[in-house]
C-alpha cells in the first residue's frame, strides 16, 4: 500500500509541470536572461497578461484590416519597446503589468472589442459648437473615448468621492449629477459641459 501511494505521489509530481500555468504568447527560449521578456516568462500573472494581450491584439488586427493608414502593427511594436523600457523602473513587474493593462484597454476601446455605451454628446463652455462626444467602454478598468473637434482622448476611470472621474494623458472628465467638468490639454481651463438636448 505504501509503495502504491508513493508511486501515485511521484506520478502526480511528474505530471505537475504539465498542469502548471501556461507561459506567455512568445517563445521563452529566445528571451535573453535579465530582459523584460525573461521577467514575463518567469511570472504567471505577467504571462497571463501577455496571453490576454495576444488575444486582444489578434481581435484588433482582424478589425483593422482596412485601416488607413495602417497604425495598429507599428503602434504595437512601439508599445513592446515601451514595455521593455520597464527595466529602468524600480518595480519592474508593476511597470510591465500596468503597461499590459493600459494597452489591452486601449485596443479594446479603440477597436470596439467590448460592449460600448453611447455616443453621448455634451456642449462645453458657452459655444454650442464646442461639442464633446463620449463613448463609454466596459473595459477593466472602465474607459471612454472622448472626441473634441479633430482630437480624441482615451481616458480611464479613476477613484472618485462622488460622481465618476476619468483621466487621460492631458485630459480629464468628471461627471456629477448630470453635468460634466472637462479639462482638455495640459494646463487648460476647466470647462462645464452639459448633455446636448
Amino acid at each position: 500500500m505504501k509503495v502504491v501511494f508513493g508511486m501515485m505521489v511521484a506520478g502526480w509530481l511528474v505530471s505537475l509541470p504539465a498542469v502548471a500555468a501556461e507561459g506567455p504568447s512568445f517563445d521563452c527560449g529566445k528571451a535573453e536572461s535579465g530582459s523584460i521578456e525573461a521577467l514575463v516568462c518567469g511570472d504567471e500573472a505577467l504571462s497571463a497578461l501577455d496571453r490576454q494581450m495576444a488575444e486582444v491584439f489578434a481581435a484588433a488586427k482582424a478589425k483593422a484590416t482596412n485601416e488607413q493608414p495602417p497604425v495598429l502593427v507599428p503602434e504595437q511594436r512601439g508599445w513592446i519597446k515601451g514595455r521593455d523600457d520597464c527595466w529602468k523602473a524600480k518595480d519592474k513587474p508593476a511597470c510591465v503589468a500596468d503597461g499590459y493593462r493600459m494597452r489591452i484597454v486601449e485596443l479594446q476601446a479603440r477597436y470596439r472589442l467590448v460592449e460600448a455605451t453611447g455616443p453621448v454628446s455634451f456642449v462645453c463652455g458657452d459655444s454650442p459648437a464646442d461639442e464633446l462626444v463620449v463613448t463609454y467602454f466596459a473595459t477593466e478598468p472602465p474607459s471612454l473615448i472622448a472626441e473634441r473637434g479633430d482630437q480624441t482622448s482615451l481616458m480611464l476611470a479613476q477613484p472618485a468621492e462622488s460622481g465618476t472621474s476619468y483621466l487621460g494623458r492631458n485630459e480629464s472628465l468628471r461627471e456629477h449629477q448630470g453635468e460634466a467638468t472637462l479639462v482638455w490639454g495640459y494646463g487648460a481651463p476647466e470647462l462645464t459641459c452639459r448633455p446636448r438636448s
